[in-house]
């Protein structure tokens, strides 16, 4: 009984090998002899797996240029080696997955985004390690697609559509009556955030929020003889980025937003509201335009005489 048990003990031994050695960053089988045409064997002949082809037909499958998967390795430059893939399999058997982006890949997010950093490791991906993505364990495949003409998250008028799909609030953001035109497909989210990464906060392009904004908004940028505080400091003081159900994406309404830093007392603060005009100090000129019917140059002055942001 115990002569028996010991090749049943070996073959167990071996069989744990062989599953130990195809998992974890080092596995790394043999290349197969014919690449992409032993893939397409399989891959790409039925009609529902036709959309696999496509990725001949965008940047990853010209075969003239060396720097693309096509040139050199085709389908094993992205996903592997796949040599214990590809090769016989015993009746019942399961098949050995191939090393990167396979559902029951045996490398790490890590080791499979390295694939892809290979190629794209140019200077907009020089902070994505310890950022705030990969943190978050967002790896290149939970955005990009590969088998594809046009990866969606390259074109502007698709790539927040991707984002959404993790950043919920600020798609209802853009939703708002007063927003910055990327639901039009005008703008990305790219536009103001560097998604592979940022020195800045809140993953930006710029330094500071405010250089952000005047990228497209120049005549805001100054310097100005009379100086409005919050504008210099931050201009989400008074506006909201993804956008606002006030007016030219306001926080608050006028004149409850000036209000805010400005005290009431001394000043006109209150509109004028029916038969009720003894209860205090109030103002036809909050009618409207509100404390721009006077204050119209919110945002400096170079005027001589522009103190208060008057003209």
């Amino acid at each position: 009984m115990q002569r028996g048990l010991v090749p049943v003990f070996i073959v167990l031994l071996l069989v744990a090998g062989a599953i130990a050695a195809q998992e974890g960053d080092d596995y790394m089988p043999e290349y197969s002899r014919t690449g992409a045409d032993t893939c397409l064997r399989c891959h790409g002949a039925d009609e529902e797996d036709a959309w696999l082809l496509d990725v001949l037909h965008g940047p990853h499958g010209v075969a003239a240029d060396s720097r693309t998967p096509f040139g050199s390795t085709q389908c094993e430059a992205c996903h592997g080696p796949g040599g214990d893939h590809t090769g016989r399999i015993r009746p019942g058997q399961e098949r050995p997955a191939m090393p990167a982006f396979a559902s029951n890949s045996p490398w790490s997010q890590e080791r499979q985004d390295q694939q892809c950093r290979n190629c794209h490791d140019g200077p907009d991906h020089r902070f994505w390690d310890g950022d705030t993505h990969q943190r978050n364990d967002v790896g290149c495949v939970d955005c990009h697609q590969s088998h594809v003409r046009r990866d969606p998250v390259t074109v502007t008028a698709t790539e927040s559509q991707v984002c959404y799909a993790c950043h919920a609030e600020q798609r209802s953001q853009f939703q708002r009556a007063s927003a910055h035109p990327v639901r039009f497909g005008e703008m990305s989210c790219s536009s103001c955030h560097q998604p592979h990464g940022s020195a800045n906060a809140a993953m930006l392009t710029q330094t500071t929020l405010n250089e952000n904004c005047y990228e497209c908004h120049a005549e805001y940028r100054g310097p100005v003889l009379w100086e409005h505080a919050p504008v210099v400091e931050d201009c989400s003081n008074c506006h909201q980025p993804h956008g606002s159900n006030h007016p030219s994406m306001l926080t608050r309404r006028a004149p409850l937003l000036c209000q805010s830093c400005h005290s009431r007392l001394g000043h006109p603060s209150v509109g004028l509201t029916g038969d009720d005009l003894d209860s205090g100090p109030q103002s036809a000129f909050l009618l409207s335009g509100s404390c721009t019917s006077c204050h119209s140059q919110v945002h400096g002055s170079n005027h001589p005489s522009g103190a208060i942001l008057n003209r």
